[in-house]
């Protein structure tokens, strides 16, 4: 009976996640109460609270529930190492975008992060999670930058510090400017070309005569 009511409550809150990302999506997060919540998920706020201390924790627990898995693997690569760092970032990239492009869902709550979401008032706390992942995305993107400084395939031009940054910048960039704009633009087209490009970019490059 504990194993059932355990089970039951899981699914509780999932049902109020899921209605939470559909709210979120469709109202923006400063404008969406729990009692929208709670009606779209067919809970009351009560159960909300059994779940959830506020807005802000729900808001969290949504954004937990989207980690990519090639996040993990940059983790684990950045610290085993590769033999060659910026074509792993090239091609987890390319990896990304197929998984991001082809999930609805994945599709809805980056939008709900990224451009439907005001970090303001009680929902500036909801910030700093994000915050912390970005640069804790980027430490890792300095260290692969590092490692293929110390092999010779990261050109003269860069320092790790600054490609790193340049290629965050470039692939959060491509993603947002996607989710705000309605999806104006053929992003499965665009990003490739882009990253290609760019981690071409990073590469040594001999500029001696033929």
């Amino acid at each position: 009976m504990a194993r059932k009511t355990k089970a039951e409550a899981e699914q509780t809150r999932q049902r109020i996640l899921d209605a939470a990302e559909q709210v979120f999506f469709t109202h923006g997060v400063m404008q969406t109460s729990l009692d929208q919540v709670a009606e779209a998920a067919g809970v009351t706020r009560g159960a909300i609270y059994w779940h959830f201390a506020d807005k802000v924790a729900l808001f969290k627990a949504l954004h937990e529930s989207v980690r990519l898995p090639q996040e993990d693997l940059v983790n684990q690569v950045a610290v085993d190492g590769h033999p060659d760092p910026i074509g792993f970032l090239e091609e987890i990239c390319h990896d990304c975008i197929r998984s991001l492009t082809t999930d609805p869902r994945l599709i809805r709550v980056y939008a709900i992060l990224l451009v439907r979401c005001e970090y303001v008032g009680e929902m500036a706390e909801a910030l700093k999670r994000q915050q912390d992942a970005d640069e804790a995305l980027r430490d890792n993107f300095v260290r692969l930058f590092r490692m293929a400084r110390a092999n010779g395939s990261l050109g003269k031009a860069w320092t790790p510090e600054v490609a790193a940054q340049v290629f965050a910048s470039m692939i959060r960039g491509l993603w947002s400017d996607w989710l705000r704009y309605g999806q104006s633009f053929d992003l499965k087209q665009v990003w490739p070309r882009c990253v290609s490009e760019l981690c071409a970019s990073f590469r040594e490059r001999d500029v001696k005569a033929a």
